[in-house]
Order: C-alpha cells, then structure tokens, then sequence
C-alpha cells in the first residue's frame, strides 16, 4: 500500500518561482531590483494580483483598517483560531524580488496544495501580507503587524506622515479605495499558530550548505531620531567661540555614541539618515536630525547602550539643544519551541537538511510572537545580499521552504 502523500509533495516549485518573478514586475527598477513603497500604487497592483491568485483557488480576501491583507481557506471547522503564515510585499526603495515577498507566496502555495490534495484541515488558514514592514516610507516599520496585535494604537499610527507630507491614514484611505470588494475585518482575530518564511538576509545558511534554517529568535533593537538645534551663521564672520553649530555637535554625538557600542563586538550600531539645515557650505548648520538603529541579542547590552545615549546626547549638545525621540523597542525573543521542533520535524521529514539559526533583522513574526506560538522558516540569499537589487534566491532553496512551510502548517491546521 502507498504511503499517503505530504502536503508538500503538491508543492510546485515552477509555479512559485513564476509567481515571484510576476510580482517582481510591481515596481520593477532598471537594474533588476523592486522598488515598491508600502501602500503605493505599485504595491496596490501587487496586492491585486495577490487576491488574485487566492480567489482563483477559492481562497476569500479581507482587509482592515490598517491595510493587512487576508486570503482565507475555510477549515472544516470555522469556528477554531486560523493557522496564519505570510510576511510582506512593500519592499526597500532599492529592494530585491524575495525580502517579504517569499512569506507571502510560499504561504499562498501551501494554500494551492491544500486545494489541489482536495482535503481541508481541521481549522482554517490564512495568508498574511502586514502593512509597511520595512518601514522605509512610513518609519518605524511593522505598522500592520503592531496595529493588529494592539502594540500601537491606530489613533497613533495613522498620523505619521512621509517625506512628502501624505500621512499614513491617507495611503491606508487610498489602497483600500483601490480594493475589489475586499471586506473590512477587526483587528485581534484569535491565531492558533504563525509561521513566517524568509530569506535570510545574511550568509550563515549559505556558508553551511544547509537550505533550511530553523529560527530560534530575534535580537533585541532599540531605534531613535535624534533632532539638534544650533543657529545659523555666516561661515567667514561667526567666531567659533559663539557658534551654536548643530552639525559639531551631532558629531561630536555620533562619536561618542560609536566607541560606547564597540563591546561586545557583535553589537550593531547604525546611523543611516543624517540630515542638515541648511545644508549650505558656506552657513553654519542651523539643525541636524538623524537616526540611530541599535541592535543585539542580549537585551542588558541594548539597555546599557540605551543608557549611553541618553548621556551622550546631553552631555555633547554643548551650546545647542537636543530632543532624543525613541521611535521603537522590541526586546530579544526566543520563537515558541513548538512551531521550531514542527520546523525541524517537517524537513527531516522530507529528507532537507536544517539547522537553527538567530535572526539579526526584525521581522513582522516579533510581533505575532507575543500573541499566539510563532517561528520561522528562512532560507539562504546568495552572499547574505538583501535590500539590494543583487538579492538572490535560489529557486530550489525556495522549493524547499514552501514544502517545509505546507507540511508545518498541515500539521498546525490539524491540530485540535
């Protein structure tokens, strides 16, 4: 007698490729790369297309005051918490055709599987695609994910506003005007289990020859805009003595701020937008606002460097003043040992090497975490390359990923 067929063995490896190739068309740079804004109109085509394919296979689509995108395979009983698994198409204004997006295609081939076995599971699934997971246009990122687990409050959220002027609220506003006929759902719906699949952004699976990563956690971060202000002066009259120069002292900040994170040596420390006013070479700065991105997995390292930059940017103002605005917090966590142990059990299961794996970047999964069992699957990126039109996938890896992701959420879904 045959053995009974896996989920994944309905996995087709061809049809996610193409599906990902397909998507990489919204926002498409010249030289290979995505550049696709959260709630543009390139990522409204995108997540038309989404919908798309889910309600080709019967999958029915729901929205909500944040702009998540659901796509629902009823289970035999409607009743129980929904199994979810996906991650995020809005991508880097130099972005790839994998970051995010891979989430949410694998999650929707498990779906195809489901249907073409002809077999429902016991308790619905849903694919995911979060609202502004990078957080390029709208800063902080995770606004969908945050929104939906009550970690911000819309009422918050909805009036940050982008580099040109347009505010959250009014993005959201125009996406879900763009929607054909997607129902609007309430934030919280109870979830039994999240499972997020990614690339990895980093080169440790590639190194090891290993296709699956089984990811134990993510590293704490703390994230912060930094706002001097000085005044302007004529840079051939102004003598130094009585200067308030907004640019010095920024410096002076980022300095200091830089030798108190070298210990221990992983820590990660990142100033990526810096920017003066007036920014004229011959005008004393009158005003500089930057950012801070800490990052470690050991949350005391974060707090102790937290502590040190509260000091630092009082203590090298100088005659300038300074607002330090702390922008995000999200501790180190550990993923529940349940969906690792369903990750690991479902690749050897399927004859694919897997190893575990920390994650260094954040992801929407840190959220879900605090809410229902959550986990992740990554696969590797050529060279660790990501937020790069050189990022890379290997079709294969993400092969192996879908058919890892269909047979963990086949066992979640029936799962009483």
């Amino acid at each position: 007698m045959a053995a009974p067929q896996r989920l994944s063995d309905f996995v087709d490896g061809e049809r996610l490729w193409a599906r990902h190739m397909a998507l990489a068309a919204f926002g498409a740079r010249a030289d290979g790369g995505v550049d696709r804004p959260t709630l543009s109109p390139q990522e409204a085509q995108a997540r038309a297309q989404v919908i798309a394919w889910g309600r080709a296979i019967g999958l029915e689509p729901f929205t909500d005051k944040a702009a998540n995108l659901f796509l629902r395979l009823e289970g035999r009983d409607p009743s129980l918490a929904p199994v979810v698994a996906g991650s995020h198409i809005d991508s880097q204004p130099t972005g790839g055709k994998f970051d995010g997006v891979f989430g949410v295609l694998a999650a929707l081939e498990t779906a195809t599987a489901i249907v073409a076995r002809g077999e429902r599971p016991l308790r619905p699934f849903e694919i995911v695609a979060w609202t502004n997971e990078e957080g390029s246009r709208f800063a902080p990122g995770m606004t969908g994910s945050d929104l939906f687990t009550g970690t911000k409050a819309l009422e918050a959220v909805l009036p940050i506003r982008d580099a040109d002027g347009i505010s959250i609220g009014e993005a959201v506003a125009s996406i879900l005007a763009a929607d054909d006929k997607v129902p609007l759902r309430a934030f919280g719906l109870p979830i039994a289990a999240y499972v997020e699949p990614h690339i990895e952004q980093a080169s440790v699976l590639e190194e090891a020859g290993i296709p699956i990563g089984v990811v134990t956690g993510i590293q704490g971060t703390r994230r912060y805009r930094v706002r001097v202000m000085g005044e302007a002066a004529h840079a051939g009259t102004a003598l130094r003595k009585d200067r308030r120069d907004a640019l010095m002292a920024a410096v002076r900040m980022i300095r200091a701020i830089d030798e108190a994170a070298m210990e221990p040596a992983d820590t990660l420390l990142t100033v990526g937008m810096l920017q003066v006013t007036p920014n004229a070479p011959s005008v004393v700065p009158a005003e500089v606002f930057f950012s801070i991105d800490l990052r470690h997995p050991d949350n005391a390292v974060v707090d102790r460097v937290d502590a040190a930059i509260r000091r630092i940017v009082e203590e090298m103002k100088g005659n300038c003043s300074v607002e330090l605005k702390q922008i995000q917090h999200s501790p180190s966590l550990n993923f529940a040992p349940a969906i690792r142990s369903a990750i690991a059990e479902a690749a050897a299961a399927r004859g694919i090497p897997a190893m575990d794996v920390y994650s260094a970047a954040g992801h929407d999964a840190r959220q879900l975490h605090y809410i229902c069992p959550a986990g992740m699957i990554f696969v590797p990126c050529r060279g660790g390359v990501s937020h790069n039109p050189d990022e890379w996938a290997e079709p294969e890896h993400l092969t192996a990923g879908a058919q890892v992701l269909a047979d963990v959420v086949w066992h979640l879904a029936n799962s009483a």
